[in-house]
């Protein structure tokens, strides 16, 4: 699936961030210049690019909580002014309150939003029951495990109904086995409603295992797109199982020669040696 196949649910058109400079007399900063990019509907997107790249940065533009210095944002055509209200971000680090529960947590975008409390309260539990939580919504977030807390996350997000669903390195923090967990359910419940996503990832195993198309990104400053691929490997998938097909093995070798160069880029900028 392509976003030139579908209806754009998502644009960033010709977008560029620039930071100011920080002392008289030196340039200004430019994070990300002059890109383009699509999300169709239903789409699983996922955006690769080396450490510093500006991943973060265009997530933050797509959700409404950063102004591009030029270009502009549309959702589903209209131009984006403000919060992206039909967007769900579920960030890298934690986002649950500690003194609220597990249910208080889900549910308190809702009443934030005007729900009344009852039908907050039965929606809130039907997500954790969607995410295998229904035994915890009484347990606080110290009293949960890693995975646990980015599955009351993930149902805090997702209760709110959102077109769109941005993502910033969900399970970067969690051990390999939690993670492809975390993964399988990701996909299970997009499967369910197809909502679009867009996911940030420096795992480009990850991106190819769980995406429609994977967008790469160069090195910074004034980060551009370089690659847009198609990953049509079938599903439903386990992101286990497919990591060991013939198939993945190709399209990682293909993204990788197209990627390798900015990484190292991007590690030499990093010494100082660019």
């Amino acid at each position: 699936m392509s976003s030139t196949e579908v209806e754009a649910v998502l644009s960033l058109d010709r977008v560029t961030v620039a930071w100011p400079a920080p002392r008289k007399g030196e340039s200004e900063y430019v994070a990300v210049e002059d890109v383009s990019l699509e999300v169709g509907r239903g789409e699983f997107l996922s955006v690769v690019g080396p450490t510093g790249c500006g991943k973060s940065t265009l997530l933050n533009v797509a959700a409404g909580l950063l102004a591009p210095s030029a270009g502009s944002v549309l959702v589903s055509g209209e131009r984006l002014q403000g919060i992206n209200r039909r967007a769900g971000y579920l960030f890298q680090g934690e986002a649950l309150m500690p003194w609220r529960s597990a249910r208080e947590n889900v549910e308190a975008g809702l009443l934030f939003a005007g729900v009344a409390p009852r039908a907050a309260r039965e929606r809130a539990e039907a997500w954790l029951a969607r995410v295998g939580l229904s035994r915890f919504g009484d347990s606080y977030p110290h009293q949960l495990s890693g995975g646990m807390r980015k599955r009351v996350a993930l149902a805090q997000t997702l209760v709110l109904e959102p077109r769109i669903l941005l993502m910033d390195e969900p399970f970067s923090a969690l051990d390999v086995q939690t993670r492809q967990l975390m993964e399988n359910e990701l996909l299970e419940l997009w499967s369910s409603d197809r909502r679009s996503v867009v996911f940030i990832t420096h795992d480009l195993e990850e991106a190819i295992a769980l995406s429609d198309r994977v967008v790469l990104l160069s090195a910074g400053p004034r980060t551009r797109p370089i690659g847009d691929f198609r990953i049509d490997l079938p599903r439903p998938r386990d992101v286990a199982e497919i990591r060991a097909s013939p198939r993945f093995s190709e399209l990682h070798v293909h993204i990788w020669r197209a990627l390798r160069a900015e990484v190292l880029r991007a590690y030499a900028q990093s010494e100082g040696r660019a």
